[in-house]
């Protein structure tokens, strides 16, 4: 049969559209990762319940079915979230009348490692919110312990329980303290926000006394020899301990002697050591002729010893007085070069240059010797030829 006004390629077109939508509406699985896990009780989760990341809703509980002393939740979320393989799953309560929902403790991540369709998340990776009916329970149990049954137990003679003696000595104790009390709990707060805010340091401090630590345990012995030295030389001190508190008694009784010197001399000392201080810097001045001096006085001292007659209590000396007069009278020119070398020089130089001469010398009587006259000019003084 066929429909007038209707054109059969969009009859076509919709029962294609409509097989894919049943297609990918009844295959199970597609599109989405599904988990089994294991809790010990899901008190208020039900089929349909939330399956959150970071409190937002990525998929639902699929099942709830009871095994022995746990219970299999059977959830599912979008595949698009990509959940860390080793993730938990924890039931929450936002409110303590209402549905429960089931929250996926794990970052999203990009790691190859990935939680995948079909896993299971065991008991160690599951966690439930405290029960209303165990919170009464333990608050009943506390009760009891520190009722007057428990640690508030009344003495033998009627004394009042421990619990209430203390809270007795609590109240002397704290009585008109209160702005001091409160005033600790500010600072105790700033101390524990500095320890916070130095969190890196303070573990920084850690690890490195952790390596100081296993730096002595690597240098055992040498540690316990030092403990032992340290050990004898304080037990010397303790057995010395009297001749060291008289000598440091003593050593007292000396500083206070030499500071009433240092008062009453304070002048005489201030002078003196203004003196010492131009000595030492003329020695400063002079060091190269102390150098000399020290380096020719051993020499010199040799000398003399060894020119020293010990049986006719003289100095065996040479002095030359003769020659040196004779040398003089003779050779002038040598003895002012001896006196005078810097001069002896430009002196030779300009004579010469003015063709200064000494006479001839004369021949004496005898075949073998010639005496030299004396010059008495300038030229014959500094032996200009």
């Amino acid at each position: 049969m066929r429909l007038k006004g209707i054109n059969p390629a969009y009859i076509a077109a919709l029962v294609v559209v409509l097989l894919v939508l049943a297609v990918l509406f009844l295959m199970p699985g597609k599109g989405r990762t599904s988990v089994t896990a294991e809790f010990p009780r899901t008190v208020s989760l039900y089929k349909g319940s939330d399956v959150k990341i970071l409190g937002v809703s990525v998929g639902k509980v699929d099942e709830v079915t009871p095994a022995g002393t746990k219970v299999l939740v059977k959830f599912h979320f979008d595949d698009k979230y990509k959940v860390p393989a080793d993730t938990g799953a924890a039931v929450i309560s936002p409110s303590i009348v209402g549905d429960r929902f089931i929250q996926l403790t794990g970052k999203l991540s990009s790691s190859k490692d990935l939680l995948r369709d079909g896993a299971k998340l065991g008991l160690d990776k599951t966690a439930t919110p405290l029960e209303l009916d165990e919170i009464f329970g333990s608050i009943n149990d506390l009760t009891k312990a520190l009722g007057p049954d428990g640690a508030n137990k009344p003495g033998p003679n009627g004394e009042a329980g421990a619990l209430t003696r203390l809270l007795d000595s609590t109240a002397r104790n704290f009585g008109g303290q209160g702005v001091q009390f409160n005033q600790t709990l500010k600072n105790l707060s700033k101390l524990t926000q500095t320890l916070a805010d130095n969190k890196d340091d303070l573990f920084g401090t850690v690890s490195e006394i952790e390596k100081f630590t296993q730096a002595l345990a690597a240098n055992d012995d040498t540690v316990r020899r030092f403990n032992d030295s340290l050990a004898s030389g304080a037990s010397l001190l303790a057995d010395e301990r009297e001749d060291l508190a008289a000598v440091l008694k003593n050593l007292s009784t000396a500083l206070t002697q030499v500071r009433g010197f240092v008062a009453e001399n304070k002048d005489i000392l201030s002078a003196n050591i203004t003196e010492l201080n131009q000595i030492s810097k003329v020695l400063v001045k002079n060091r190269s002729q102390l150098d000399e001096i020290l380096t020719d006085a051993p020499v010199a001292l040799n000398n003399l010893f060894l020119a020293y007659n010990e049986k006719a209590g003289t100095l065996d000396t040479r002095a030359n007085i003769g020659e040196t007069v004779n040398q003089l009278v003779s050779r002038p020119s040598v003895v002012l070069c001896a006196l005078l070398p810097d001069a002896c020089g430009p002196l030779k130089t300009l004579l010469s240059a003015l063709k200064l001469s000494r006479p001839a010398p004369t021949v004496d009587a005898g075949p073998t010797r010639v005496v030299e006259p004396v010059d008495p000019t300038l030229a014959g003084l500094v032996g200009a030829r």
